[in-house]
């Protein structure tokens, strides 16, 4: 059967709370695409993602080591049933288009190419492409037992071809998959390729990964917020103060996988207090305006806790500020 005949694909994109929403691609000669959408959005607690259980909810204080480097030999075996060459000419090719339309180059991270190469070994064990096997997790599950990147955005495309040129040219004809390769959200990937006989299963996880934070730098970042409010506010400045329990509360929050709980109830009977979940630590909740124009406030001060939880997946800061 001629080579054009042979390409098979999917795509799945999505943001940190996103769920799916499957819709078919046209079918073109007697190849096939399947596209699933996830929807876009911010982080909320209400994003519902189930648990990734390789870090439980609450489990540490400390921020999150990211993998944001070229893969290495040292950290990935490239050995067979591996095709690395094959993976290295699909991100060149890649980066290649990206420079074209002025998206910057996607950069090698080591656990979202060992999630990528782990679901290309699932379906050429399965015979067939999926985002999601019987026996797998979701996407956002898979990528965060693989990566200690911090992602708030992550998408897959996955193909069946004679060889990586071939299969990289017929991503690039299918809209779904183009927009995932040129995408300049993205800037770190993984890509498994196997082989299964003389064609290969090949998969690109895509994300958008977000700067490493000490819990010490996060406060800073967050403190700086809050002066920037008062600031817009008209208001002098605050004192920060350290309350020894206000890190504990955060955390309260984080193994609960809630914003309410009782070392947050408890705070709240002496202070102004709020809470939230966040990825970005210069932005401020959308109703602390109200709280940080108040005249009477004195000082402040701020609880942070990083964990995954059953909400959060691939991770978030949960966040208290208390006000005085």
């Amino acid at each position: 059967m001629a080579r054009t005949n042979q390409f098979a694909g999917a795509s799945l994109a999505s943001k940190a709370d996103g769920k799916p929403a499957p819709r078919k691609t046209p079918a073109w000669r007697v190849a096939w695409a399947v596209l699933l959408v996830l929807g876009a959005a911010g982080v909320r607690p209400s994003s519902g993602l189930l648990a990734a259980p390789e870090q439980p909810a609450g489990s540490q204080q400390v921020a999150h080591e990211p993998t944001l480097r070229a893969a290495a030999d040292a950290d990935i075996p490239f050995s067979s049933p591996y095709d690395s060459s094959a993976e290295a000419m699909l991100l060149d090719l890649a980066n290649q288009e990206r420079s074209k339309v002025g998206a910057p180059p996607l950069k090698f991270d080591t656990g979202l190419t060992q999630a990528a190469r782990a679901h290309a070994e699932a379906m050429l064990a399965a015979g067939q492409l999926s985002h999601q096997l019987a026996s797998e997790r979701s996407l956002p599950q898979r990528l965060a037992a693989a990566t200690r990147t911090q992602l708030d955005q992550e998408a897959e495309n996955v193909a069946f071809d004679f060889d990586a040129a071939d299969g990289h040219r017929h991503l690039m004809l299918s809209a779904p998959h183009r927009a995932n390769l040129l995408n300049a959200a993205y800037n770190v990937v993984g890509i498994g390729v196997v082989h299964s006989g003389d064609q290969l299963y090949i998969v690109q996880d895509f994300g958008h990964a977000l700067p490493a934070y000490s819990i010490a730098e996060f406060k800073d970042q967050v403190a700086a917020a809050i002066s920037l409010a008062r600031r817009r506010a008209k208001q002098s400045a605050l004192a920060r103060q350290d309350l020894p329990d206000a890190d504990d509360a955060a955390c309260s929050m984080a193994k609960a996988n809630q914003l309410r709980t009782f070392p947050v109830h408890q705070l709240a009977q002496r202070y102004t207090v709020l809470s939230y979940t966040t990825l970005r630590p210069e932005m401020l909740p959308s109703n602390a305006g109200q709280a940080f124009s108040m005249q009477d406030l004195r000082a402040f001060s701020i609880g942070v806790c990083y964990a995954r939880t059953e909400t959060y997946p691939t991770g978030a800061y949960w966040v208290l500020l208390a006000l005085e």
